[in-house]
This record gives structure tokens, sequence and C-alpha cells, in this order.
């Protein structure tokens, strides 16, 4: 996952495949009030992170509500022990720990079984470490994992706001956490959750969108499965790639992208991963220099480490358009520039545009050439599958709109 530091990360409302109303579960939710400085570090922990990365119906799909925090990080709440204790934790598809203690402490209830391993995770520029534990996971009413491992975070750094992680990025990422089975892969909540038959299919299905406030319940994730009232269209698959590093998380390839219509940004195909944990969208330097001098004027701010446009550019900013498994998917202009009326809460001037394109801070070519984030994933459904090894993508309502400053 990235570093969670100043930021944070993915958004998920879950739902279910031909879902009814009542299949929507809801799960209780803390307002959450992080420290204004909280995104001051944005641009900088995202690239922290690229770098470090180099119904409920037994078997069928759940939804549960996840809740985008402070613009920049989705989280959804998870019940540990029995009686449950429930934690806001950062849905993250950039890597496969769960844990908590970073905000609530973990509590022991008769379902805690301590492992004799300890367990330390680095995200970037934040980490956590501490004991494993098996314990009882609640991810909806009846929705419940047994024996689910669970971090016990008794030292950290960058997890303001938020109680933990919910891990749902490849079981391989999980190597080399624990001590002293080094060797040893922790089942991931999907994992559990397939082999307890809870659900019939590995697969995640996540909806973002643009959030209208601080602390937005406008997410959903969906375990087992996908669900069709959240996306039009068909859903485009691409196969994950065999590129290494990528291939070790959700990576794809992109075949090409251009800024409108004249402009190429990505020449050829390339590998790149798609992280529910990284807030921004980040292009290797090489083609994020071609993406920033098509706009008139736009320039790297040194004192946030994000893109400016000026005023006179903000109306022609064209779409950015990336080809995934043969359809073209475009950040219009809404997509790609930050609302003004949000710089506060970014840590931002005010009355400045700032856009959510940066530069991932290594060359193209290094096997890991961009990161597709929560800001695209906010205009397009996204969809996780294990089983087939695959991640797709489909158009939503959010997916073109009108920008306003």
């Amino acid at each position: 996952m990235h570093s969670f530091s100043a930021l944070l990360r993915a958004v998920l409302l879950v739902t279910v495949t031909s879902a009814s109303a009542s299949s929507f579960f809801r799960i209780p939710l803390t307002k959450l009030t992080p420290p204004s400085s909280y995104l001051a570090g944005l641009p900088d922990a995202d690239r922290t992170r690229a770098a470090f990365l180099k119904n409920f119906v037994s078997g069928g799909p759940t939804t549960v509500p996840a809740s985008n925090l402070a613009y920049v990080q989705y989280t959804t709440s998870v019940g540990v022990g029995s009686p449950p204790t429930y934690y806001n934790l950062v849905v993250d598809t950039g890597s496969s720990n769960t844990f908590v203690g970073t905000g609530t402490k973990y509590v022991q209830t008769s379902t805690s079984i301590f492992t004799g391993e300890d367990v330390n995770v680095t995200y970037g520029s934040g980490y956590f470490s501490g004991l494993e534990y098996l314990d009882q996971v609640t991810l909806a009413p009846g929705f419940v994992i047994t024996n689910q491992s669970i971090g016990d975070a008794l030292s950290y750094a960058d997890f303001e706001g938020v109680d933990g992680i919910v891990g749902v990025g490849p079981v391989i990422l999980t190597e080399g956490t624990l001590s002293p089975s080094t060797n040893e892969l922790i089942p991931t909540v999907m994992n559990n959750a397939l082999s307890q038959g809870l659900i019939a299919e590995q697969i995640l299905g996540v909806s973002f969108a643009p959030a209208t406030s601080y602390n937005d319940t406008n997410g959903a994730l969906t375990y087992g499965g996908i669900d069709s009232s959240l996306y039009t269209g068909e859903i485009t698959y691409t196969p994950v790639t065999a590129t290494y590093p990528a291939g070790y998380y959700w990576g794809v390839n992109v075949t090409d992208a251009t800024y409108g219509s004249a402009t190429t940004v990505i020449p050829k195909s390339t590998a790149g991963i798609v992280d529910t944990g990284t807030t921004l969208v980040l292009l290797a330097d090489d083609f994020f220099e071609s993406y920033l001098r098509a706009i008139p004027g736009a320039k790297i701010d040194p004192s946030t480490g994000l893109m400016t446009v000026p005023t006179k550019s903000v109306s022609e900013i064209q779409p950015l358009n990336f080809t995934i498994g043969g359809t073209v998917f475009s950040m219009d202009a809404a997509a790609q520039l930050i609302p003004i009326d949000q710089n506060t809460e970014w840590g931002l001037p005010a009355n400045k545009q700032y856009g959510v394109v940066s530069y991932l801070g290594t060359n193209s070519g290094e096997g890991l050439d961009f990161i597709i984030g929560q800001k695209f994933m906010e205009k397009y459904y996204a969809v996780f599958d294990t089983d087939s090894n695959r991640v797709g993508f489909a158009y939503t309502e959010h997916t073109f709109t009108t920008y306003t400053p």
C-alpha cells in the first residue's frame, strides 16, 4: 500500500450483482476528523509509494459501504473479534496484510488467537509492526470470516485519522512480512472468504465517485462479484501484466495514452498498476513531461509537488486518454483537476488551480511506468478478478462531467 502518511486512499462502497435493496448491508461508520495538515505531503507520499511498489447469499456477492475521507482515500468499517470492535480501515489493492491499531486499539476477545509471529510491513514512507493474531472478522452482517490473520499495530507511522488497512492485493505481497515464518503467505480476507464459502468467486468490485464533502460515504465494495447498477455498458477486461514488478500487484498494460488528439503521452504498450491506495494518477517522468508541455503554462509547484494550471488554460484542458484492453478510458477536465473549493482541505493555497496527474519519480522502462490511482477510479468502475487474473473497467454516470472551478 502506499505510504499512507499525509494522504489517503480509496473509496469503496460495496454492492451486489443483481442486488435488491435488502442486499445492501450497513455497518456503523465513525465520522473521522483528521488534522488539517493531513494532505500537505500528498504528491511526495504517492511518489514514495510508487517507488516502494517498483443480498448476502451464501457464496454470493456482498456489498458494503465505504467513505471517502478528506477527498483522498477510502475507508470501510470492519469488525474484529466477538463481540466485534469496529475499525475504519483503508481499502488497499496495493497491499495484502490486514491490520488494526493505528487509531482505535486492537481489542482482544475470546476469538483472538496469538500466532506467535511478529509482523512488519513497510508502505513507502509509512509502516507498521506488531503481533499477528487469528481472529473473527465481520465485513457485513452475516458475512463473518473466522481465523483471519490480523496484525496488531504496536508501532507505526503515517496513519493519521484511520485505524489500519484491509489489504485486498495479491496474496504474494504478504510474503516476508512475518517473523520467524518469513516464507509464509498470509491468506487475505478475499482468500478466506472464498475458502469458507462466503463468496463463490474471488472478485472485488470497486465503485468510487467524486466526493462532495470532507467525509462522504459515496463508495461501494462488492466482495465476491460486481454490481451492474454501478456501471454502464460492458466491462473491459485486461490480463494482469507479466512485466516485473508491476505483475506482482494489480498490474496492467496500457497500449498507449494521448492528451487530446495531437499529443502522445505513452507511445507504446507499457506496464503499470491499478491502486486504490494511491490518490493521484502518476506517470513516468518522461511521459509526464509530454503531458505537462501540452498544457499552456502548466508547471510543477515546488512547494506542493502538484501541477498548477493557469486560469486561462483551464477551459482548454483536453482529455487524457488511456487505451486499456482495446478500449479508450478518458480523464476529462473534471477528472484531471482538483476543484478549487477543495484546496484548503488539501492544504493548498486558495484560488489556484491544481491537477491530479503528476510524475512518478522515475523514467519509463523500469517495469512500473504508471499508477492508476483513486482519481481515475472515481470516474470508472473497477473490477479486481483473482480467479481469472485480470482487471476490468467500465464507464459510470460520473465518467464525463462538466468542470466548474
